[in-house]
Parts: structure tokens; C-alpha cells; sequence
């Protein structure tokens, strides 16, 4: 049985969605294949499938035979017409290469990266400044035996081949169990791990010991060939898979040698690691708190190290190139994570000047912890209240610890883009029953599902759009399919019984759209009723984004408990400057009369209705803004859990000022 279609998922199976459709294929017993033009390859292999190149949009042929096959092409091909299968957290890893030692030597070209100064300049990779000892990481490198078997070597060769795959995929799991392992370092090691179980890697390296070589020169040959596969394609996120087959052939090879790899257990605390191509395997199991600084001479911003470096607060400058080299001697070294420049041997002038810099950011971030508990207040005694901004529950414990007063914006969309179908009902339940008690009593603000043509998920055909921020979107789209929103709502419902639940609408631009809401909420709360399950009321409340709802916002305050202005949207639509267009950037400006204007008219109507103005935009962290917002009568602001200390503090001073001011 065949079935062909036109791949939606967004960039094609590149890396994380290749190894989903991988894992789905391999639920069936049937035979899969897919088939792109006149070549097809198993649909069970992930590195078969990505070297297979589909692209979005392109039109494959998913083949089944077997018991099963009616339900495996269903499966296959639901997932194939889903542009975002892959969750955001995928997303955020699959761009990314796995900056892992590579099993095969380095070309390096001519030092370009360093200045008559000695500085050495590569690419900023994660922010902040660092001085320490140099701690040299440059393992040796493995080489081909070039030994040939004999007949009756061959069988035993096979076996300890097998046996080194299998130690391999066990040392994975072992870290990937480890209960202290970040979760953005689980996604990064179980990349690699996809890639030791992958059977195109495996039977490689078995043909080539069956033909006679020995296993290692077998591994270096598989894992070389399928990398240089990769390498030669060109989408820059099937490029960065080489980097992890070479990852994964390496730490095959240390296991049939019998060796660890050289691992950065005895760091001592306070060093710059400086390496030639860290592994992602190697930093993720590192003791992290040690090490003050990475440099490396291979990756880019978005490897892998550099996502563990930024998730773990570690300045890194990474893509240095052969100046790496030059590092291998070196006694002490600086970094500056936030321009990319390194200096080995720093003089004194520049150790003085980087101990500032260190200084100056500790001193800011330690005083700022004295705000987490803080309650700040108006002079009036007001209380401004400082919430976060979340979009997933794995968020909860950061903005906890920054001492967020509650949530003034929960992004659904999440929770829908990281499932294959839409979310049930009770999984809804739970995860917003989880919100509300993690911040009780303080208010937790959820946006209903805010998602349009730019960002869609799978269980809604969205149509082809100019434009779609300003399309079929939000509160439009939602009210369009009540079999999508009223499971939401019901939820939302359900939850309130819980904890302080709040209701926020995305994209209104007209009273009719509230109306109709509050009539579906009326209806579900009748079903819930009826079904004799538990539900409570909650606030409903206006996300301000539009023009449109600036200008009725006296008529709206009327119909809803609560504004919340969202400034990145609002902003774009002001200045009709599309946010992500790079070339009219400077136009989405907060600060611009029109925004303010716009944010000031919001806030007075508001006001004079006697419900609560907030703000969730980025807007609402910059201390150089809160104190025009709390002017004109905010009295929420939602932002990242990492600004909340410093607006509390800004809000406090704020108050004891005008208290001064009224003595």
C-alpha cells in the first residue's frame, strides 16, 4: 500500500523531525519505505532518511507492507502534512550541530582569528566575562589500524563490534537517566544517542568488518563516509549532523579500545576550558559549576556547546579555528562571551579591567537578589505587581526562584505545537491545574491559543496567506473552530477550581469577539455543569495588540476584567513594521510617540473603567520604561523571569521617591 503527499514540516526531516518520524515508523511491524523521486530508503533509519534530502513542500511517497499498513501510512502521513511536529524545545536543538571530537583528523586554514595585539577574535557564543587558568582539553586523536583480518578474525571482530555499539548506547542511557541532568543537555545527548542506534551506522561499520578491516579503521570509515554525506548537502541543518556521527564514531572507537574518553572531571574550579572540538557528550556530563569560561576552536553560535554554555550561565567564545592552538600553552586566559575576543596571557591592564567587568556583574546580579521576595508598592501604596512571562511548565521553577508575583502571560501554543494531535481536554486540565497551583495565590494569566498561518499546528488546515500576522489568527481563528476552543476553555474551567486562573484574548479587534467567547464559556460552563464536573469562573480579559483595540478600548473595558498590552505585536502593527524583517527594524520601537501614545490611551481607559491594566510585552522589563507605564497606571507587568529582580527594584525606588516627594 502507497500513499503520496506534500511534506509540511517546516525545513523537511532534517535532524530531531527525521528521528521523530523515525520513532513513529517503528511502532508499525509493517515494511516502511519513503520515496522521493526515483530512490527510496527505510523509513526506520534516521541518517537513511535524512541523507534522503526531503525538503517542505517537496512531494514523497510513504510504502507500507505488512499487517499493519493501513494504520502505519494514516500515521505516516498525518505527520508528514503537520508542519510543526517537532516541539519548540526540538526546534531550538535541531538547529543546532552537536559540537562533539570528531574521529577523523582536522584541516584547519591559516590563522586569520588573531590581531597584532594577541587578542584572538571568534564567535560570541554565550555572554559574560571570565579570567582564570587555562585548563587545556585536547584528547588524542584515534587513527585508523589499517590492520587486515583473517577469515576466522572476522567473526570475533563482529562481536566486538556489537559489543562497543551496545557499551556506547549504555553509557548514553546512563547519563540521559541521571536525575541531575539539565533537560536542554537530555535533548543534546539523546541526539547523539539517536545517531548509536541508527542501523545505517551500524550495519556500515559490519559490512566493512565483514570485508576484512578491523573495527576501528571499520568505524572511522562508516562514520566518515556518512558524515562526509551530510557535509556535502546543502541545508545547513543536515550540514550540522557530520559533526554529531563524528561524536558518536569516536566514543564507539574509545569503547572497542576499552578507554573512557578523557573527561573533564578534574577541572579545577574557576578555569577556561579551552579545546580544539569539545564534544556536546563531554560538557553535558562535566561538572559545569566549575568551569568559568569555554573557548573552542570549532562552533558557532548556535552548536550545541553554546546552547549548554548559555543555559548554564558560562561565558563561551567558540570558532577560533587552528588560533586554538595557540592556546595550548598558555597559563591563564580572558574571555569577553559578549564580543567574541580572547586573550591569552592578559596583561595587567587587561586582568584589571576584566575584574571590574566580572565585579560590576556580580555585584548587580548578587544586590538584585534582595528584591525576590520584595512586594514593590506606588507611593500610594499600589501594589505593582511583577509576574513572568512562561510558555511551558518546565519554566515554572526559574520564575519561581527570580520571585515572579504570578504569571501575566502562559502561552498555550506550546502545549498544542508539541503534540502530533491536538491536546486533549484533561491534558489541558492538568497543565493549566499545574500553572495555577504552582503560583497560589498570585494570579496566573493564560492566552488562549494565539496561532495563525506563521506558526500553525497539526488538527488545523490554515490557509495560504499573504500576510498571516494579519490573517487568520487568534481570537479569529479560535472563535472559527469551536471544536478546537471550547476543549480549551473547558479546561480553563476545570482549572480555575484550582488556583487564581485569569483568561486573556489574543488579536481582538472588535467587541463582537468578546461577546462570542463569553457565550462558548457560558456553554461549556453549562456542559461541566451537567457532567457534574467541577469548574469555577475566572476573569476574562483582552490581550491589546491591535489598533483597533486601542481605539475601543473604552468600549471594551466595559465588557472585560482586565487589559494586558502586549508592545512587540502592537508595536509591528503601529508602525505597520513587520518585527522580523531585519531592514525596517529600526522602526519597532516602543519608545516611538505612536506606541507610547497608543499605550497611554489604552491604560486611561483602563483606568477610568476600574480594571486592571497590565503590560506582557518586552517592553515591560526595561527599567527605562516602567516608570512612564507605572505613571500612567499599570499595575502589572509580565516579563522573563531573569528581568523581574531588577523591575521590583525599579518599582520600589520609584515609590520611596514619590513618599519622598509627598513628605
Amino acid at each position: 500500500m502507497e500513499r503520496s503527499t506534500i511534506v509540511r514540516v517546516h525545513d523537511g526531516l532534517h535532524a530531531r523531525p527525521a528521528t521523530r518520524f523515525v520513532k513513529l515508523a517503528k511502532g508499525f511491524e509493517s515494511d516502511i519505505e519513503l520515496i522521493k523521486a526515483d530512490k527510496s530508503v527505510s523509513a526506520k533509519s534516521s541518517v537513511k532518511l535524512m541523507l534522503l534530502g526531503v525538503k517542505e513542500n517537496e512531494t514523497v511517497t510513504v510504502r507500507a507492507r505488512g499487517a499493519d499498513e493501513i494504520e502505519a501510512i494514516e500515521a505516516l502521513i498525518g505527520y508528514l502534512e503537520d508542519p510543526h511536529a517537532g516541539t519548540a524545545e526540538e526546534e531550538g536543538a535541531e538547529t543546532a550541530s552537536v559540537e562533539a571530537a570528531s574521529v577523523r583528523p582536522k584541516a584547519f586554514s591559516a590563522n586569520s582569528n588573531a590581531s597584532a595585539s594577541g587578542k584572538l577574535r571568534g564567535v560570541a557564543a554565550s555572554e559574560g566575562f571570565a579570567i582564570g587558568p587555562a585548563f587545556g582539553f585536547f584528547p588524542g586523536e584515534i587513527r585508523h589500524e589499517d590492520r587486515l583480518l583473517a577469515a576466522d578474525e572476522i567473526p570475533a571482530e563482529t562481536s566486538r563490534l556489537t559489543q562497543a555499539f551496545a557499551t556506547v548506547q549504555h553509557r548514553m542511557d546512563m547519563s540521559l537517566a541521571a536525575t541531575d541532568l539539565a533537560e536542554s543537555d537530555r535533548g543534546i545527548i539523546a541526539a547523539l544517542k539517536d545517531i548509536a542506534c541508527d542501523d545505517e551506522l551500524t550495519q556500515a561499520a559490519e559490512a566493512l568488518v565483514r570485508e576484512g578491516m578491523d573495527a576501528i579503521s571499520a568505524v572511522i570509515g562508516a562514520t566518515s563516509r556518512i558524515a562526509a554525506d551530510f557535509a556535502s548537502m546543502d541545508d545547513p541543518y543536515l550540514n550540522a549532523r557530520a559533526d554529531d556521527v563524528n561524536a558518536v564514531g569516536r566514543q564507539i572507537c574509545l569503547a572497542l579500545l576499552g578507554q573512557d574518553d578523557a573527561n573533564l572531571d578534574a577541572i579545577p574550579s574557576g578555569s577556561i576550558l579551552i579545546a580544539d572540538d569539545i564534544g556536546a557528550w563531554d560538557l553535558a556530563r562535566a561538572p559545569l559549576k566549575r568551569i568559568a569560561g569555554v573557548i573552542c576552536g570549532h562552533g558557532g553560535a548556535t552548536s550545541h556547546v553554546a546552547i549548554i554554555a548559555r543555559a548554564h550561565g558560562i561565558p563561551a567564545v567558540l570558532g577560533l579555528g587552528h588560533s586554538v592552538q595557540e592556546l595550548q600553552q598558555v597559563k591563564s586566559v580572558a574571555l569577553d562571551g559578549n564580543n567574541g575576543d580572547v586573550f591569552p596571557d592578559p596583561d595587567q591592564v587587561t586582568i584589571d579591567r576584566f575584574h571590574v567587568q566580572i565585579g560590576v556583574a556580580e555585584t548587580e546580579r548578587q544586590a538584585l537578589k534582595a528584591y525576590k521576595d520584595i512586594v514593590p508598592k506606588r507611593a500610594d501604596g499600589t501594589i505593582i505587581e511583577i509576574a513572568a512571562n512562561l510558555g511551558s511548565l518546565e519554566e515554572i521553577e526559574a520564575a519561581q526562584e527570580a520571585g515572579a508575583m504570578g504569571v501575566g502571560l502562559f502561552r498555550t501554543e506550546l502545549l498544542f505545537m508539541r503534540h502530533i494531535h491536538l491536546p486533549s481536554e484533561d491534558l489541558q486540565t492538568e497543565t493549566y491545574t499545574t500553572l495555577a497551583k504552582a503560583f497560589a495565590p498570585y494570579p496566573v494569566i493564560v492566552r488562549t491559543l494565539d496561532i495563525g498561518g506563521d506558526k500553525p499546528i497539526s488538527g488545523i488546515d490554515f490557509p495560504d496567506e499573504e500576510n498571516p500576522f494579519l490573517g487568520w489568527r487568534g481570537i479569529r481563528m479560535c472563535l472559527d473552530r469551536p471544536d478546537v476552543f471550547k476543549p480549551q476553555l473547558r479546561a480553563l474551567l476545570r482549572a480555575a477550581v484550582h488556583g487564581n486562573i485569569k483568561v486573556m484574548l489574543p488579536m481582538v479587534s472588535d467587541l463582537g469577539e468578546v461577546r462570542a467567547t463569553r457565550s462558548l464559556i457560558d456553554e461549556c460552563a453549562a456542559e461541566l455543569k451537567a457532567e457534574g464536573r467541577d469548574y469555577a469562573n475566572f476573569d476574562l480579559g483582552v490581550m491589546v495588540e491591535t489598533p483597533a483595540a486601542v481605539m475601543i478600548a473604552p468600549m471594551l473595558a466595559k465588557e472585560v476584567a482586565f487589559f494586558s498590552i502586549g508592545t512587540n505585536d502592537l508595536t509591528q502593527y503601529i508602525m505597520a513594521a513587520d518585527r522580523l524583517n531585519p531592514t525596517v527594524a529600526k522602526l519597532n520601537d516602543v519608545t516611538h510617540p505612536a506606541v507610547m501614545t497608543a499605550i497611554e490611551l489604552t491604560a486611561k481607559a483602563g483606568v477610568e473603567a476600574g480594571i486592571m491594566v497590565g503590560m506582557c510585552g518586552e517592553a515591560a522589563g526595561r527599567a527605562d520604561l516602567i516608570p512612564a507605564f507605572v505613571k500612567m497606571g499599570l499595575t502589572e507587568l509580565s516579563m522573563s523571569p531573569a528581568s523581574i529582580q531588577r523591575a521590583k527594584k525599579c518599582v520600589l525606588e520609584l515609590g520611596q521617591m514619590g513618599n519622598q516627594e509627598g513628605e
